[in-house]
């Protein structure tokens, strides 16, 4: 067959890469003992990478995805050993989702106006080398994720993952190499560091060379990144409440709200973390949750004794958090049987275990007297995250009330909260929703910049 221009560019491109590949002192790919050497690693791969053309990325994309799928479950037994947190099954779907659902380099568009003065464009081009600090909540998913868009977008970068998953987070980033290296692409797409800490993510966010981070985590890492002085996107926390009014489907409602709550044991931050219902539904409610969605109901002295532990001293007990209800339950005496997977209760709004995002699988009701008053409640308690929020109703117009009220990047109707990523639902996975700084479910032109391209008096044929 003979060659095009095109194609002699491809194997031109494919063999600089591999004659520059830059191996990782540590013998793992993209792992390095300093941060400074990490990010120049990744600037020296980002070189090549913005070099590439689409198909190219998307090659090593495609091999990324199948190398995800191998090693789905492994990565979910590392996550789950190494954190104490969720379980296997659930975390082997979440990272088939990413390696199934995670936008390419589809995502990367060109917008163009063509009129009597010319062509005009609008093209979405790379920062460079994208800094960005990950969760132990989520950790491989999170930079596999991450990686996979800000490659697509022509990025390469450079991570400070949480300390708990440290090894699981290794795995992932050396794995992303190794795609990238199969795909004739170069190695230290993805980097991290060894041990990171908070000086090595403070070197990261001040380097001159990192000029965007990515923070998925708590308050406190967004905020950091938001001081930064360079530009952020901010996934912060949530504590998405899920309303119920009379006109739902209360079976399903139970049903679906439960299974949500449940996923992961409660870690990902869309997932339910405490109900608001009209009185007239509420026992229904618990009703079908206790019966039929292996609710345990708690007592009053069950429940100040759960607080007592997932609260202590006022703060979150971070050996709780993504573990399942019986362990919840044992910590406080209370033995119950294997099917038991959500602990449930009817109390007000301030009550610490339904106020405090927990990520556990603890799930407060709350008693509105009418639509009105659940989504104010439903408002007080989302607490101005404007993170993920859900409701159970057939009525049109409540839907619509609510979703201007809670002003959510994620509402979910009449399904459990994974549907928002693409799970039983429509739509495109990820797992950095930048609420705070509007971008909402980031995807690979989140990581981009527009650059408008203009042409006068040309390119006009009409």
């Amino acid at each position: 067959m003979p060659m095009n221009e095109n194609m002699v560019q491809d194997i031109v491109q494919e063999v600089l890469a591999r004659m520059q590949i830059q191996e990782a002192p540590s013998g793992k790919h993209g792992i390095f003992k300093d941060m400074n050497e990490a990010i120049e690693a990744a600037k020296s791969a980002e070189k090549i990478v913005k070099k590439m053309s689409m198909d190219q990325r998307e090659k090593i994309i495609s091999i990324i995805r199948k190398k995800i799928c191998e090693n789905a479950e492994t990565m979910a037994r590392m996550g789950v050993e190494e954190t104490g947190m969720g379980n296997v099954g659930d975390k082997i779907l979440k990272h088939r989702l990413v390696a199934e659902k995670t936008p390419g380099t589809e995502d990367i568009t060109t917008t163009a106006w063509s009129g009597d003065r010319g062509l005009t464009l609008i093209e979405m081009g790379p920062f460079g080398v994208i800094g960005a600090i990950t969760p132990c909540t989520n950790p491989s998913e999170t930079i596999l994720c991450n990686t996979i868009g800000m490659l697509a977008g022509g990025n390469t970068v450079v991570f400070n993952p949480h300390p708990a998953a440290m090894k699981t987070s290794i795995f992932a980033i050396n794995l992303l190499n190794e795609a990238s290296l199969e795909g004739g692409g170069p190695d230290n797409i993805a980097c991290t560091v060894e041990k990171p800490t908070l000086d090595t993510s403070n070197i990261m966010m001040k380097h001159k060379d990192i000029p965007l981070i990515a923070a998925t985590g708590g308050p406190g890492v967004v905020t950091a990144v938001l001081s930064s002085g360079k530009r952020g996107i901010g996934a912060g926390a949530g504590n998405p409440p899920a309303l119920v009014d009379e006109t739902a489907d209360i079976k399903k409602a139970a049903q679906d709200i439960v299974n949500g709550c449940v996923f992961d044991n409660n870690l990902p931050c869309i997932a339910e973390k405490e109900i608001v219902a009209v009185s007239p539904v509420v026992d229904e409610l618990i009703h079908y949750m206790v019966t039929e969605q292996g609710c345990y109901l708690a007592s009053k002295e069950e429940q100040d004794a759960l607080t007592a532990v997932v609260l202590a001293g006022g703060r979150l007990n971070r050996k709780c958090v993504g573990r399942d209800a019986k362990t919840l339950l044992s910590m406080i005496g209370v033995n119950v049987p294997s099917n038991i997977r959500c602990i449930t209760f009817e109390g007000p709004k301030e009550h610490p275990l339904i106020a405090k995002e927990l990520m556990m699988p603890i799930l407060g009701v709350v008693r509105a007297k009418d639509f009105d008053d659940a989504v104010e409640q439903a408002v007080w308690l989302e607490q101005g995250n404007r993170h993920s929020a859900h409701i159970h109703s057939k009525n049109i117009d409540n839907i619509t009330k609510y979703a201007k009220a809670i002003d959510t990047a994620i509402l979910v109707k009449n399904a459990p909260s994974y549907a928002a990523l693409g799970f039983g639902g429509e739509g495109y996975c990820t797992f950095t929703i930048a609420s705070r700084t509007g971008e909402g479910l980031t995807s690979a032109s989140t990581f981009t910049k527009r650059r408008r391209c203009v042409m006068s008096d040309s390119l006009c044929i009409r």
